[in-house]
């Protein structure tokens, strides 16, 4: 059945038919006490406590619907079933007894309305104000008779006597008196109309007969004998002793005042006993009315309260829901707040938050060896990453399972993808080879961009496979070539230098002394003299090669203008060689501040510019006519160094580009090898580098760096 209810919606179809059978029973409601006879008649008292609870029933229906929508709101899910119980039942406990009231409270109140607006009450109310009216009147006659025989009376002795004589006042009271009469007065009427008092008899100080209306009097001195009138306080009758006089006579009588205050209020009720009759129905209509608004205020309240018992028990079960979900989702330092007492709910909380701090704990605990994994963890890739030396990590398969920046710069070209997902294999041939050669170390050649890099590999196992370590000694193997290209040139030097002086002086003694003395073949013997000479020359200038590149002075630093020794260098070239098209470009403003050896720079610039033309003309020779040579020079200066740019459109590079800078190498018939190697040496001791690259035009590009502060760059590079 609750399964059939939720898809069915039964409380929203209960919502409608209860507020279907509200509207059917207001308007029922209307209907009967609209068209009820317009007599009096009440509707009867079973009619009306029907309609009241046939009422009261849809509409409390609908409060309790309302107050269930409101726990499903607030409860927000979590405990919604557990806040609408709780509603349902305080509204249970409040609803019936509230309607069991109503419907005895409307049918007391229908009954006692029966009761007091009966035809045996209305009878009753009716003689009792005809006994009171009757009471009254005969006052009035009794008193409009006496104050006529008064008047007489007064009369007769007026006509006798005078209001002055002694016996007049004993005469008065004892008229007064013996009629039953407590105020009495004796009034004329003088010329302008006003009234004065001749003679008063115990009147009080609230009553003054001069201020009665004129008409009065003028009534009694007309047609009529006496005026009567009366209130709650007193009975006033007014009679004319002397109508020609205007003399008149006024008595009242007050001792019956609490009679006709009550025959006064006899008159007031029987009025609105009768306003009541004919509102009858309409005191039915409100009284079921409150009856109806106060029992749904009744029920309001319960459910008001209900909600709020709700939210005081379920609260602390929705905040537990909610702390355990945030627990789930890994807020382990939540506590839950408020009722911690000895109740059911304080020791769940407390239970909650003992769990909670043993979670926390533990968390911590393990974060903190997390932590303490990472660092290390990032203190192992920071130390790999800063080492020069290469390190790869490979499994059993040879798959690569890590490789610091250094062997990927060493190993992997700029535009190859990541080394992840490769082999060792695939990533160096050479160093797979050696480590399934089972050896432990090993020098191997590998090629990264065009450059031929030798590397020393070390191999170590570990538990999942095998480190491999490799540094780049090419740097290191130049060196030592070039130190012992130095040590066999200052050898050279020393040993040929020496014997080259007597040779050449001994050749030019032979040549002259014995000259004049061969009679033959005397072209012969010049020949062959001046061959030992200009040998002998060639030998010296070789050796002074060899000193130069032995014996390369340390530059003598001091702050020059760069841009101005390229242009020297570059005018000393075009001046020798005007068949080729010379090119220079500076985007700067102003001169070049350098700090360098002026003699050692020139000397650089003018090699590589020797070489370019040489370059240029040796594709002279081979060209088509339509050939000309041109050497491109570009100065680009920046923070901390400058670069010199010299490209040409010769011959191009060598294949075994990687040795052009070694001493001894060289691809032309006289080059000794030594040039390129002194300039090299020139710029590394400038902190700059040289390097070497393909032009477009099927020449060659040579870029030369030298630092701004090479001093400062040392001593940054010392510490």
């Amino acid at each position: 059945m609750v399964v059939a209810s939720r898809r069915s919606n039964f409380f929203l179809l209960l919502e409608i038919a209860a507020g279907v059978a509200l509207a059917v029973m207001v308007l029922t409601t209307w209907i009967t006490f609209e068209g009820a006879t317009p007599d009096g008649q009440l509707v009867p008292p079973g009619q009306v406590a029907s309609l009241l609870i046939g009422t009261l029933l849809p509409a409390m229906t609908l409060v309790v619907l309302f107050g269930r929508r409101l726990a499903l709101r607030r409860a927000a899910g979590s405990t919604a079933r557990l806040h609408v119980r709780l509603v349902f039942f305080f509204s249970l406990v409040a609803a019936v007894p509230t309607l069991l009231v109503a419907a005895f409270a409307a049918v007391l109140f229908q009954s006692g309305v029966d009761f007091w607006f009966s035809d045996d009450s209305r009878g009753l109310m009716r003689n009792a104000n005809e006994l009171a009216q009757d009471y009254y009147e005969q006052n009035q006659l009794e008193v409009a008779s006496e104050t006529i025989s008064m008047a007489s009376d007064m009369r007769f002795y007026l006509e006798r006597g005078s209001l002055t004589d002694g016996a007049f006042e004993d005469y008065y009271r004892y008229q007064a008196e013996g009629r039953g009469i407590n105020e009495s007065a004796i009034l004329q009427r003088v010329a302008d109309g006003s009234l004065r008092t001749a003679a008063m008899l115990g009147l009080l100080s609230d009553n003054d007969p001069t201020t009665l209306d004129p008409v009065i009097f003028d009534r009694v001195a007309g047609d009529e004998q006496v005026v009567v009138q009366g209130s709650t306080e007193r009975v006033e009758a007014v009679a004319a002793i002397d109508k020609e006089s205007g003399i008149f006579l006024y008595n009242a009588r007050n001792s019956e005042a609490f009679a006709f205050g009550l025959w006064d209020r006899a008159n007031a009720i029987s009025a609105n006993y009768d306003v009541l009759t004919q509102r009858a129905r309409a005191l039915q209509l409100r009284f079921n009315l409150a009856l109806f608004f106060v029992s749904l205020a009744l029920l309001s309240l319960a459910v008001w309260f209900a909600l709020r018992f709700a939210d005081r028990q379920v609260e602390p079960l929705t905040d537990l829901v909610g702390a355990a979900r945030q627990v789930g989702a890994g807020n382990f330092a939540l506590r839950v707040e408020g009722r911690t007492g000895p109740d059911e709910i304080g020791l769940l909380n407390r239970a909650f938050n003992r769990m909670t701090a043993q979670i926390e704990k533990q968390t911590d605990a393990l974060v903190s060896a997390n932590r303490q994994l990472e660092n290390r963890r990032a203190f192992m890739e920071t130390v790999l990453e800063s080492v020069t030396a290469g390190v790869i990590s490979v499994d059993q398969d040879g798959q690569v399972l890590l490789m610091n920046g250094s062997a990927q710069a060493l190993l992997i070209e700029e535009a190859s993808p990541p080394p992840l997902g490769l082999t060792l294999e695939q990533l160096s041939p050479q160093i797979s080879a050696l480590v399934r050669g089972g050896v432990d170390r090993g020098i191997v050649s590998q090629t990264v961009g065009g450059d031929l890099l030798t590397l020393a590999v070390k191999v170590a196992d570990f538990s999942e496979g095998k480190v491999i370590t490799f540094e780049d000694i090419t740097r290191q193997l130049l060196d030592q070539r070039q130190a012992a290209w130095s040590d066999v040139a200052r050898r050279i030097a020393h040993e040929i230098k020496n014997p080259l002086t007597p040779i050449q002086l001994a050749t030019e003694r032979l040549k002259r002394r014995y000259r004049k003395q061969i009679g033959s073949d005397g072209e012969l013997f010049d020949e062959l003299t001046s061959t030992i000479v200009r040998q002998v020359g060639a030998l010296r200038k070789m050796v002074d090669e060899f000193s130069s590149f032995a014996r390369l002075p340390k530059p003598v630093f001091r702050q020059e203008d760069g841009l101005d020794l390229v242009r020297q260098a570059l005018f000393l070239q075009e001046v020798a060689h005007p068949g080729i098209d010379f090119r220079f470009s500076y985007d700067g403003d102003g001169p070049i501040p350098l700090a360098c050896d002026r003699h050692q720079v020139g000397q650089a610039l003018t090699n590589v510019l020797k070489n370019a033309v040489e370059a240029v003309e040796a594709r002279e020779r081979d060209a088509e006519p339509d050939y000309r040579g041109r050497i491109a020079v570009a100065v680009v200066p920046c923070e901390h160094d400058v670069t010199v740019t010299v490209e040409d459109n010769g011959i191009g590079l060598p294949q075994d580009r990687d040795r052009i800078v070694e001493p001894y190498v060289t691809t032309r018939e006289k080059g000794t090898g030594l040039g390129l190697a002194i300039v090299n040496k020139i710029v590394e001791e400038h902190g700059g580098e040289m390097t070497f690259a393909a032009a477009e035009s099927g020449g060659t590009r040579v870029t030369l760096r030298f630092a701004r502060q090479p001093l400062l760059q040392g001593n940054e590079a010392a510490e």
